[in-house]
């Protein structure tokens, strides 16, 4: 089985793309979907968050839900909103903003691949959202989200994105966060074989792929092809479920903001002996403006007003991949042992910030009296991420927070063919 494949894309027409395209499913809670969505009856939001369209009490994660969701697919299908291209193809990608572009592929993934760890992961998924995602896409038969995979830079594929994109797309929409989205569908046979070529056989330049973002989706995935597998008399692997949808980036493209932490307060410390403990594993220094920390091993710090600057002792960070990781030194020398932080994951005395709201983001956590201390990290290097693949380990959560954001709706992979 190829690592990759072109697909029949379910899409948009250019026209109507616009208006039909919507955020992720999984940035907005139901009721900023609610508002986002209200009185525009073709946004995606109706299929992703189907919930919008019954009543705020109903559970997000009844059947009813799902069913809510295939309803509103099939009759934007019905209505031709969305139509199926009529050959396979795979698709060239491009998300602009201030400046920064970055231009992947489309195409679909191999289950039986990622099963074998040729499309690697580097994080834990939880059960209950694995089976959202599965309720979704059975209900559906259909996978609307995709997942973001990335591949170390390779030249015969930045020449065809070059020989494609010169010209013009044949839908551009602007999404809520004010980024270009831009697709080229590539039906010729000879760009199509060329493609297949740099993922597929035993000789294929990229014949890895790591999972940058959507290891829920990815995950559900192989357990409905596990479903359907032996359901299926007829199986020959080449059914669609044995694939999902997936946005591929060169890894030089990529662009990952920081992912910054707050926590409710120091565990009992008085400030003077927090900060003194810190001293133990950092050179701990005042600054006079909020702190981005310039390089690895260096974290920011607000707290009662005042801005600190955290330099870890190199002799003392770890060099395995994720040990080296400044999220794993603040856990491990600090979160932990300092301010008695659990299982980053469930414990309620700690939020994570999303460099998108920028330094003063957390400055209005700590000032509103909401959170006690603030730490601004130094963002996770695409590498980084690679080598904990590659070492079959697990990043820490709430590592990465990739910018810019796929939208939903642009381009899906149907399920029925």
């Amino acid at each position: 089985m190829t690592l990759i494949r072109p697909f029949r894309g379910l899409r948009p027409k250019s026209a109507q793309a616009q208006e039909l395209v919507a955020p992720p499913y999984d940035v907005l809670n139901s009721e900023e979907a609610r508002q986002l969505a209200e009185g525009h009856p073709l946004s995606f939001l109706h299929i992703s968050k189907p919930e919008i369209d019954l009543s705020p009490e109903v559970n997000p994660y009844t059947a009813e839900v799902y069913q809510k969701g295939a309803e509103n697919l099939n009759r934007l299908i019905a209505d031709g909103v969305l139509s199926l291209d009529d050959q396979a193809a795979y698709y060239l990608y491009e998300m602009l903003v201030d400046g920064h572009s970055q231009i992947g592929l489309v195409a679909v993934a191999s289950v039986e691949k990622y099963d074998q760890n040729l499309i690697v992961k580097h994080e834990l998924t939880r059960q209950d959202k694995e089976a959202d995602r599965i309720n979704m896409i059975s209900t559906m038969d259909c996978q609307a989200s995709p997942v973001l995979l990335t591949f170390a830079p390779e030249p015969s594929f930045s020449d065809i994105v070059a020989q494609v994109c010169a010209q013009p797309a044949e839908t551009s929409v602007l999404s809520t966060d004010q980024v270009t989205h831009r697709l080229w569908p590539v039906f010729d046979p000879s760009l199509i074989e060329g493609i297949s070529a740099i993922f597929n056989g035993p000789n294929a330049p990229v014949n890895k792929l790591y999972i940058a973002d959507g290891h829920h989706r990815s995950a559900s995935a192989s357990k409905i092809a596990a479903e359907r597998i032996p359901a299926n008399p007829d199986h020959t692997g080449d059914e669609p479920y044995n694939y999902f949808l997936a946005v591929i980036y060169p890894s030089d493209q990529m662009k990952i903001l920081d992912y910054n932490r707050v926590v409710k307060d120091l565990n009992g410390h008085s400030v003077p002996e927090f900060i003194s403990k810190l001293e133990e594993w950092f050179e701990v220094k005042t600054s006079d403006k909020p702190l981005s920390p310039a390089s690895a091993g260096q974290i920011g710090m607000y707290l009662e007003n005042q801005w600190y600057q955290l330099t870890a002792d190199p002799a003392k960070i770890p060099q395995d991949p994720v040990g080296v990781l400044d999220v794993s030194l603040l856990y491990q020398w600090v979160l932990s042992p300092l301010l008695g932080i659990g299982n980053p994951r469930t414990d309620k005395r700690i939020d994570f910030v999303g460099g998108a709201r920028g330094l003063k983001g957390l400055e209005m956590r700590v000032d509103s009296k909401e959170m006690q201390v603030a730490f601004s990290m130094f963002p996770t290097q695409m590498q980084q991420i690679m080598d904990v693949a590659e070492a079959d380990q697990i990043m820490p959560p709430k590592s990465t927070w990739f910018e810019p954001k796929l939208v939903d709706g642009l381009i899906c992979h149907w399920l029925k063919e």
